[in-house]
């Protein structure tokens, strides 16, 4: 290729990427206002809300969620936190570091092994200004219920003085287990139930061991969320959405009346964050169902 032609096909490609309207912006170059949240519902967003084959860099997400009001995002790796912070975003909810969910924090025998891990993994959270990390109860594999409970309970209870050190919650998440497929459930997983959780909890009585809500499973599992919720806030740390039963948006094409819980969450003493974990449906806009389904919890 001679130099003439390369610089028709880098002009030609210019005016393509000229003819594309970057994130935030209409077509005709027209930058899109930020949007004024009540903030009585304090919103996340996952990369996956902006759907699997999204052509969207990580940048422009950010940017996309700066936008529409987001606080920030969920289980981003620690070396992309410094994109969400210069859009102003947060990470707000750490990975579960050395956690897994095949073995998790119901198994005695790794404890040890597991502390170890687990407290300079809590030490470089805190340091980076992150406040919560994700946890895992773990596969019973047959395990009763109440040891798996004693187990978690005693586990947690080696950790908690350094949690409240370091001002970090660490929040085990809830998960149905009815389902067998991983993109709607967790096969075997202890925490199920949320009063299994709850108890655990209330056991360890420490303000920095928590749960990770996520209403999708509740809803599946237990049902009664609204009570769930107001019986149960000061052991929540963080709240996940999704809709049932598809996992798709939180609109009217699923179960739950999300408008509805967002006033609950509203009521209750409590100032975390609530993050949407959900996938865009087939066919949907990811960006206008973003939108919409954070103007549906503006309450």
């Amino acid at each position: 290729m001679n130099r003439r032609d390369a610089l028709a096909m880098f002009a030609a490609g210019a005016t393509m990427a000229a003819g594309w309207p970057a994130a935030g912006q209409q077509a005709g170059g027209n930058v899109q206002p930020k949007v004024a949240r009540k903030g009585r519902i304090k919103q996340g967003l996952w990369k996956t809300t902006f759907g699997e084959d999204s052509k969207l860099s990580f940048d422009d997400m950010c940017r996309e969620a700066s936008r529409l009001g987001a606080y920030g995002f969920d289980l981003i790796d620690p070396a992309e936190w410094p994109t969400l912070r210069k859009h102003g975003l947060q990470p707000l909810l750490a990975g579960a570091g050395p956690v897994t969910f095949d073995n998790g924090i119901i198994h005695a025998e790794i404890h040890d092994d597991l502390e170890k891990a687990l407290r300079p993994y809590i030490d470089m959270v805190a340091t980076a200004g992150v406040r919560t990390i994700i946890t895992i109860g773990g596969k019973r594999r047959g395990m009763e219920y109440e040891r798996a409970a004693d187990n978690a309970v005693a586990f947690l209870n080696r950790i908690k003085h350094h949690l409240e050190d370091r001002n970090i919650v660490l929040a085990v998440e809830n998960m149905n287990n009815r389902r067998t497929d991983p993109r709607f459930g967790r096969e075997d997983q202890v925490f199920g139930h949320w009063d299994w959780g709850a108890g655990v909890c209330e056991r360890v009585n420490s303000p920095n061991v928590k749960i990770v809500c996520d209403l999708y499973h509740l809803q599946i599992m237990d049902g009664d969320v609204a009570e769930h919720l107001r019986k149960s806030i000061q052991w929540i740390g963080h709240f996940h959405t999704a809709g049932v039963p598809a996992r798709n948006e939180i609109d009217g094409t699923q179960e739950l009346n999300y408008h509805f819980i967002a006033q609950v969450i509203a009521s209750l003493p409590y100032t975390g964050y609530v993050s949407h974990e959900w996938r865009p449906g087939p066919g949907r806009d990811a960006l206008k169902s973003i939108a919409e389904c954070m103007e549906l919890m503006d309450v």
